[in-house]
């Protein structure tokens, strides 16, 4: 039983941490309607930002955690105002394209920079091991991922459902040009969303270096977990992509435990039987854009 109780506290922990990673990507492809491949890479930068700030210049893990979330919304920003804002208006494909390119971009400079090797960051000393209660192993790391990504989840839906900033965020996306008509500056909006949504990105990569490791090849190994939760949660709202990260957070970490032959399998199964019963996911709907 305690086995059991403690692959539920790691699934758990692993679903927030992939909620946290794939959330700005549902910003971004739920509310802008704008398809992102290249949102593992923002999440690499604040992964490697932190990492060279506790690593090689010594910051403390918990300084270095917003400075990540700060570079990637920064390169988020940059980009948005340089390349992504005259991409809105184009098809999916062209999205898909042009993010994918930017991936490949971004594995050959941090390749180039960084080195091939994969790199973890050192974790302060109150971070490491685990304690038990009633048996069960309770990893502090993962116990403060949880409470970092509880806190995230309630702050994003408390903004995007009781803000005017949410209010107008929703409006620009179901209809701009009324939003605009009422004095919506809608670039704006999306600038900003985009920019947050990298930020989100960023600090779930720092998050993830000591569990995932990390190297640049990142943004292609975790690509396509990104999009499985945001596939299978719908990307319509915040609550879908979090349910369904922690479905697919403890059916992975369960797979992996009692049927390693099969583990890997597992998230791809889940996804499938969810896909056929809900095809527009757990809190789907039609995009409006």
């Amino acid at each position: 039983m305690t086995a059991i109780l403690t692959n539920l506290f790691d699934g758990v922990a692993y679903g927030m941490l992939l909620f946290v990673l794939a959330c700005g990507l549902a910003v971004t492809l739920g509310l802008m309607n704008f398809v992102n491949l290249a949102h593992g890479a923002f999440a690499m930068a604040g992964g490697y930002v932190c990492a060279v700030l506790v690593n090689r210049m010594g910051w403390p893990f918990f300084a270095a955690l917003p400075l990540a979330f700060v570079a990637s919304a920064m390169i988020g920003a940059l980009l948005e105002r340089t390349l992504y804002q005259h991409l809105y208006a184009r098809s999916h494909l062209d999205q898909v394209l042009f993010s994918i390119g930017l991936v490949f971009m971004t594995v050959a400079a941090v390749d180039y920079i960084m080195g091939s090797s994969r790199i973890f960051i050192n974790l302060p000393d109150v971070l490491q091991g685990q304690f038990d209660i009633f048996g069960v192993g309770i990893g502090r790391y993962r116990l403060m991922i949880i409470v970092i990504c509880g806190l995230l989840t309630v702050g994003l839906q408390l903004v995007l459902s009781k803000t005017r900033f949410g209010s107008r965020l929703r409006a620009a996306v179901d209809d701009p040009r009324a939003a605009s008509g009422l004095g919506i500056n809608v670039p704006q909006v999306f600038a900003f969303t985009f920019a947050f949504g990298c930020g989100l990105a960023g600090l779930g990569g720092a998050l993830s270096a000591e569990i995932l490791g990390l190297d640049p090849y990142f943004p292609l190994k975790f690509m396509i977990y990104f999009l499985i939760v945001v596939t299978v949660g719908g990307s319509s709202s915040i609550t879908g992509p979090f349910l369904a990260s922690l479905l697919l957070g403890i059916g992975d970490v369960a797979g992996k435990y009692y049927v390693p032959k099969l583990g890997p399998f597992v998230i791809y199964t889940i996804m499938i039987v969810i896909l056929i019963w809900r095809p527009n996911g757990l809190f789907g709907r039609t995009a409006t854009r």
